[in-house]
């Protein structure tokens, strides 16, 4: 932290002997030795000024942890990490003589500090949500944010006689940043801690108000409070409960907040008189509560079942407020000592503290404050994989599980103004480029990270500066579309990408495709035929459109000519482009007649024993609405209802249409076109073979045809349900840089 500290009242030699003092009780010979090892080789380093004053930091963060009940290694790694700069580390050092597990921590430690450092330049509430999630993205293992936030806790205490900015800055940071990831974490000793100090900070004029008024009646409050644990234990020995009784701490920022919300003085606060009451059950709380309300008057509106209905942190109690002695109102809080050590602690409690009884806790609430429930679930997540290994594992095993990252899917990373930008993890500075402005992203042509020149195909980690060298003016590279060089993952900055190069060269693609459309003409001695009349019959309503898709090969040369030839004779059985109906049907009667069954599976209604034939323009599969064209020497010719030889028929020739329907067409198969439109790359066509081989699809024709980066492939498979062609696409899809797959 680059605030001044003020010198620890403490000494050094009196926070060592404290520390081992606690390790030896709280921890096994074997571990309090190792907590003994760190401290004696981080004493040995401090000789004199800042040196000492931060190992006498560290020892002090290493008593608030031990408060909370840690494991050994975490405490090993705050009195390394904090006694010793980085640049003085020697991780080969440590690691032999503290283990994998504790420098990892003092690694992760680093990283998380790089985000303290840039907390405060944002007021903005989005940036320091993300802030937070970025530090517990970063934190492989939350035991690296205990640390963090007993730290911060400590800072507080050193610097209540600093200068007011730093004050102001330090509880800015405390309010915004670590004291909602101690609630989050469920770790109130430090997060009551955070928040009074940090209202001290920023309200000096309120905090001591509210402080005079808990100090005024200080001594009448603790007798009546005295009284009523002394008639609640009594009572409770005759109820044969077993439990603790004691009066509940009172919290400045807590007063402060529900005198804000509630609109009301501070006299008229129920929880300024506070109890609770610890027991071995749940059974045994609401036992306690039925007692308290049976002997007190509870306060209507005021009573809060925590328990079946746990906070989004996970926080677990019962809350009334009564009518107590004297008529005086008493707020009591009942919870089990499990749920009392995980209220203070968190997930603190969980690394060392054992028990035989399974608490039957319902994990992430129902009263998430926070929109960005994904996040929320996750710690929820956290929690619940805490509370499995606190039953099933030891300690060394219970690190290994945890030390797996939690949040995975997303990193974060800083712009040079510190804005926080979160991107699918495996993004690329192009990517970043994009998130940040399309404009800038179309401009990118290179990217330093932490203030070093990297490639633009480098994956971006968590915390990381990212800076992008753009040009003044420019356009994206078709290098980028090409998945397997790895330029970007977001699918919304392909999509950028692929509609700049269709803007950029539409004029261009334009006049190829209005030249091969010509050359088509000429070949089929059409060239008086009206260009829009084509367009139209193409699918584009807009002559240039059209143009620029043939320039762009998304119109073939075969489909022109097949267009061009139903244009001219319209029941030619050939069309490979799918258009829009032009017609009402014609055979939509009030009486239909009989339909008589054919051998293709198809029924023609109206005619007995008719031969039927599958047209081979449009390809109709089981499922498709169809209709069929009486044809002069081959029976019925069955299409899709919006086939473009249907569409394009004339009124006369309209006549010989026939209503069709699909009857049972058994295991035979029918054929399909599908085409797919991707980015070209080695070993495309074998991995989408491959993709529909697995459907176990027969696959009978393939054409393909490559322009550039761009690939246009068409295949010909047999399917027996109309059904399986959604399956067959969707398998295509997923193939690495396929664009888009359509039937014909």
């Amino acid at each position: 932290m680059s605030e001044t500290l003020v010198n620890p009242s403490a000494t050094v030699d009196s926070a060592i002997d404290a520390v081992l003092a606690r390790a030896r009780v709280a921890y096994s010979a074997e571990h309090a030795e190792r907590v003994a090892r760190a401290v004696t080789f981080v004493n040995a380093s401090a000789k004199i000024g800042e040196r000492l004053k931060m190992v006498q930091r560290a020892l002090d963060v290493a008593l608030l942890l031990l408060d909370i009940e840690v494991d050994e290694a975490t405490v090993v790694a705050a009195v390394l990490a904090l006694s010793i700069p980085e640049k003085d580390r020697d991780d080969e050092l440590w690691t032999g003589a503290f283990g994998d597990e504790v420098i990892g921590l003092v690694r992760g430690l680093a990283r998380a500090g790089k985000i303290e450092t840039l907390s405060g330049r944002s007021n903005d509430v989005a940036a320091t949500e993300s802030l937070r999630k970025m530090l517990l993205a970063m934190a492989d293992d939350v035991r690296v944010i205990l640390i963090k936030l007993a730290e911060r806790a400590i800072y507080l205490r050193s610097i209540t006689k600093a200068d007011e900015a730093v004050r102001r800055a330090a509880a800015i940071t405390t309010r915004d940043l670590f004291a909602p990831l101690a609630n989050r974490l469920g770790v109130f000793q430090i997060k009551w801690e955070l928040e009074d100090l940090s209202f001290r900070f920023l309200e000096p004029t309120l905090y001591k108000q509210i402080a005079g008024y808990l100090d005024g009646k200080r001594g009448e409050r603790e007798a009546y409070i005295a009284s009523v644990l002394a008639e609640l234990k009594a009572d409770m020995a005759k109820l044969g409960i077993n439990g603790q009784v004691a009066g509940r701490p009172k919290h400045i920022w807590s007063i402060h907040r529900k005198m804000q919300t509630k609109n009301i003085p501070f006299e008229k606060l129920y929880d300024v008189r506070a109890v609770r009451v610890l027991v071995d059950s749940v059974p045994d709380c609401y036992a306690v509560l039925g007692y308290i309300h049976d002997r007190w008057q509870p306060i209507a509106g005021e009573f809060d079942d925590y328990i079946a209905q746990p906070k989004a942190n996970n926080y677990q109690s019962l809350h009334t407020a009564v009518i107590g002695p004297e008529g005086k109102t008493l707020e009591v809080q009942i919870r089990t000592h499990a749920m009392h050590l995980a209220s203070e602690h968190g997930v603190a409690a969980h690394w060392r503290y054992k028990e035989n009884t399974k608490e039957n806790t319902k994990e992430g609430g129902r009263n998430k404050s926070s929109a960005d429930k994904k996040f929320e679930s996750k710690i929820a997540w956290l929690r619940q994989v805490l509370e499995w290994n606190r039953e099933l594992v030891s300690d060394s095993g219970f690190s290994d599980a945890v030390k797996e990252g939690l949040f995975n899917d997303t990193v974060y990373v800083f712009t040079p103004q510190g804005r926080v930008i979160d991107l699918p993890a495996g993004s690329t500075p192009v990517d970043f480029a994009y998130h940040v402005h399309t404009d800038l992203g179309h401009r990118c042509r290179g990217a330093k990270i932490d203030g070093h020149i990297v490639p633009l195909s480098t994956k971006l980690q968590n915390a990381q500066m990212v800076d992008i060298l753009a040009a003044k003016v420019g356009g994206p590279s078709r290098d980028w579309l090409n998945p397997q060089l790895g330029f970007l993952l977001s699918h919304r900055a392909q999509s950028k990408v692929r509609a700049w190069f269709r803007q950029e060269y539409f004029e261009v693609d334009k006049a190829h495709g209005r030249q091969a459309l010509e050359k088509e003409l000429a070949r089929a001695g059409a060239t008086a035929m009206a260009l829009e009349k084509v367009s139209v019959a193409l699918g584009h309503k807009d002559l240039d459109e059209c143009c620029a898709a043939i320039g762009r090969n998304e119109i073939t040369p075969h489909q022109i000519e097949v267009v061009l030839r139903g244009l001219q004779a319209p029941v030619s059985p050939a069309s490979l482009v799918e258009a829009t109906p032009l017609f009402a049907p014609v055979f939509t009667s009030q009486t239909a007649p009989l339909a008589s069954k054919t051998s293709g599976g198809v029924l023609v209604l109206g005619v007995n024993n008719i031969q039927t034939l599958v047209a081979k323009c449009c390809k109709p599969l089981p499922s498709d609405p169809i209709v069929g064209f009486v044809t002069k020497n081959r029976g019925v010719m069955v299409h899709r209802i919006d086939c473009i030889n249907i569409t394009s028929l004339t009124p006369d020739q309209r006549e010989r249409l026939m209503p069709a329907e699909w009857g049972n067409t058994g295991d035979q198969p029918f054929a399909a076109d599908i085409e797919v439109a991707a980015t070209d790359r080695q070993g495309l066509l074998r991995d989408i073979s491959d993709a529909l081989t697995k459907e176990r699809i027969n696959v009978v024709g393939v054409n393909t045809l490559s322009r550039g980066n761009l690939a246009s492939m068409r295949f010909t498979v047999e399917l027996r349900r109309g059904e399986d062609l959604a399956r067959v696409m969707r398998a295509v899809g997923e193939v690495a840089g396929v664009e888009s797959v359509t039937r014909r």
